[in-house]
């Protein structure tokens, strides 16, 4: 990529299984993070990236610090082949590979933290039936008025123009489907997950995580890290933010337009997959993307030089 980079961190529905297999074969540096990881979890968590099976792995409190792992051993292997970015952010569990990708959080840390946010947004979820649902084709004042008229249904994800999901009760949901066409929507796809993330419906992982957070090693990050949540840079408070996280929307179209308002107009994906940097040419089609998920995207961000 010409010019420093933006990183940015996916979340939770990235996984796939074998996600990290190819790089830990080939990098040091990624064994060794994969190698701490199991350590401090206290299971092999490269076996379940690595082998599955696909229902454990997609178990939210395995999820996430498998996700958070891949990431992490994925930077790992740029930054010591040279890679500088300016700015990093995430989206909703990729927070915190961005806020250790920053120096904000220590990676053994974060893996302890989002073990439990898993485990807590699942307990949350299980209290509350919920779910998720995407909405296509209609801008987010819409999507916000419909939500409104109904009640037990919120914003969750704003992922891009046109492409808003919203959490609810499952009965909300419904309503929400059946109203939708009639304002514009052109599609309506439930999302296979265990509860409504991002609402107010699993407010008690907020409670369960905050002395968590709390007692985390926090510091100032090294480099900036911008928030979806409160879209702006955040140099504290990183606890109380991430907290709040847990029940607030993603905020993630308008972070890159802000992002790129400001100059920031590179962006690289550290991560498997690669649905945000599609995102991110929606949001702002002048964008330069790039992504870094497994052994032949890390050979070619190499090959083209890091900065």
């Amino acid at each position: 990529m010409a010019g420093r980079p933006t990183l940015v961190f996916p979340g939770q529905g990235a996984q796939t299984v074998g996600m990290g297999k190819d790089v830990y074969d080939l990098h040091a540096a990624v064994r060794r993070t994969y190698d701490e990881a199991n350590a401090v979890l206290g299971y092999d968590i490269a076996a379940l990236s690595f082998e599955g099976p696909a229902e454990t792995l997609s178990r939210t409190d395995i999820t996430q610090p498998a996700l958070l792992t891949n990431s992490i051993a994925l930077l790992r292997e740029l930054r010591e082949r040279g890679l500088e970015f300016d700015a990093a952010l995430g989206h909703s569990l990729g927070e915190y590979s961005a806020l250790v990708a920053t120096g904000a959080l220590p990676f053994a840390d974060a893996l302890r933290l989002v073990a439990r946010r898993g485990a807590a947004m699942l307990s949350a979820a299980e209290e509350a039936s919920g779910g998720m649902t995407a909405v296509l084709g209609i801008d987010d004042a819409a999507v916000e008025a419909l939500c409104a008229e109904i009640g037990g249904v919120w914003p969750a994800n704003y992922n891009a123009p046109g492409q808003v999901v919203v959490s609810g009760s499952r009965e909300a949901l419904a309503t929400f489907a059946e109203r939708a066409p009639q304002s514009g929507a052109r599609k309506v796809v439930p999302l296979a997950v265990s509860g409504a993330f991002h609402s107010p419906l699993v407010a008690p992982a907020v409670e369960a995580m905050r002395g968590p957070l709390g007692e985390a090693d926090w510091a100032a990050p090294e480099q900036p890290f911008f928030s979806v949540c409160s879209v702006a840079f955040e140099s504290s408070g990183f606890a109380d933010l991430l907290a709040r996280q847990i029940v607030s929307p993603v905020r993630f179209a308008q972070s890159i337009r802000y992002l790129f308002g400001k100059g920031y107009d590179s962006f690289l994906e550290i991560g498997p997959g690669s649905v945000l940097s599609g995102l991110i040419r929606r949001i702002e089609p002048g964008a330069v993307t790039a992504r870094v998920a497994d052994a032949a995207t890390l050979a070619v961000a190499i090959e083209g030089g890091l900065q």
